[in-house]
Order: structure tokens, then sequence, then C-alpha cells
């Protein structure tokens, strides 16, 4: 096979792995693929359009030697897995981050950082909870003015939230994968749950008719997004709970089947 391309410096040698983490797994398993049927490494490599020594070590480091850290819990990483170990996990953190929520990938390892409120403690320890079920080994928490930072750092998050970007989320497309719709699809929920604990809240709203007073629960999503928006009708309607606009950035549950059903998928935010 020819003298091992990554003699050099320690530093060279992890350079190009950290480098090679950052390709859609798609890609790293084509190449694998065309390798294993007989294409060479440089082939495989102009094939991709990926540089040699990326694509050497795909086809020529053991797998389970490649495994590291959170890549070993990666779903979207591991040969032969297709769905997260805790899907309903998974669809709540998604609604917090498209909520409250950021990816940090600018930085040697990605974080994944969602803002919970002081007020809020079950929140907080839901969102670490979730976390960890979903990929991380450990979670910190980062205490702001007002707010805690749950936070977790690893190389896989942005496998797991390609919806990160530069900018503000109401600033540019948000839009979920086929693979994140369906687990949303199958797990609404939960995903609600995300986003209303996230962007929403639950009160009594009070009205005064012909002089008297009524009092009754209601649910409010308030999100400047209007793919976020969309997201959030999107999966009430899959819930079967009727909402409506109250503003352009503002949606209501008030009904009050509507209200009991929302009750038993989000439960309080305490």
């Amino acid at each position: 096979m020819g003298s091992n391309p990554t003699e050099g410096t320690t530093k060279d040698v992890v350079r190009v792995f950290e480098n090679s983490l950052v390709h859609p797994p798609e890609i790293r398993a084509r190449a694998r693929q065309m390798f294993l049927a007989g294409k060479t490494v440089a082939d495989t490599a102009r094939a991709v359009g990926l540089p040699y020594l990326t694509v050497w070590h795909w086809c020529n480091d053991r797998p389970e030697a490649r495994l590291q850290g959170t890549e070993l819990r990666c779903f979207r990483c591991r040969e032969g897995v297709d769905s997260p170990t805790d899907p309903a996990a998974y669809v709540y953190l998604l609604g917090l981050y498209l909520g409250d929520g950021h990816l940090v990938t600018t930085a040697r390892v990605p974080v994944l950082r969602i803002f919970c409120a002081d007020a809020w403690p079950d929140l907080i320890e839901a969102c670490d909870v979730a976390m960890r079920a979903v990929l991380a080994t450990k979670v910190q928490r980062v205490q702001k003015q007002g707010c805690v930072g749950v936070q977790s750092y690893g190389k896989h998050w942005p496998c797991l939230f390609p919806q990160h970007g530069p900018g503000k989320k109401h600033e540019r497309p948000i839009v979920l994968a086929d693979w994140q719709l369906s687990l949303v699809e199958s797990h609404p929920g939960d995903f609600v749950r995300g986003l209303f604990h996230s962007d929403g809240c639950r009160f009594a709203n009070r009205v005064t008719v012909r002089g008297k007073e009524y009092i009754y629960p209601r649910y409010m999503f308030v999100n400047e997004s209007t793919d976020i928006m969309g997201l959030c009708q999107w999966s009430l309607d899959l819930l079967g709970i009727a909402w409506r606009m109250n503003r352009r950035n503002c949606l209501s549950v008030a009904r009050r089947d509507a209200v009991a059903t929302l009750d038993r998928h989000v439960g309080p935010k305490s």
C-alpha cells in the first residue's frame, strides 16, 4: 500500500484528523465504499474532490480507532445507525436550540449553548438531561445575568444541528433536514415542548365581557423567525391542536380543548 503518508509531526496528523471530521458523513461513507470497491486512494480523493491525506485516513484507519469522544455517540457518523438513541430527547433539544440556543463552530471544538432563565430551574435540568441523552459526555452550566448557559463541547454537535450558521436565526433560512423532519413527525409533542419551553409561555388570560370578567389558561409562542414559526404551526397541526396568529411573530393557543391537549405535551415550565 506504499509508505504511510502520515509520517511527520504529530501536529500535522492531528490537523488532518480534525479536518476530516468537518465533512458530511455521506462523503466519508462514499469514499470508503469506492476504496473498498477497488479504487485507489488517489482516484477516490479526486472523485470526492478532497485532499489525498484526508481520504487516506478515511480508507486506511480502523473504524474503531477513529471513533473518539462524541463520535462514539453521533448517529449521523456511525455506520449502520440512522437514528438517535433517544429520539424524543433529540427533538426536544432541537426545539430548545431553535428557540434559545446557538452553536459556536469557530472555536477548535464546537460548543452548543442553550440559555435558560434562572426562574425555571426544572427547565435548566431538563436541558442538561437532554444534552447528555443526545450526545454530551459532559455538560457545563455557566451563570449569566438572569440566566444559565447550559453548554456542551463536542466535535459532532454540527452534525446534529445543521441549522447553525452566521447571524441571527430570524435573518437567515431555517430549514430542517429530511431526517429531522422524520424525527419530528414521529415525536411532535417533544418538539413542541422544546419550542414552548424556550420561546413560549402559559398564563391566565383575563377578559371582560359585558362587565363580567372571565379567566382562562392560554399559551403564547413568540419568535421573530417566520421559518421557526412555521415549524411550530406544523407540529401543532400534527398534534391536532388549534392555533391562531395574534401578530406576525406571535402564535396563540386559547381554545379549551387545544390548551388541554397542549398541557399533556408541554407540561409546566418551572
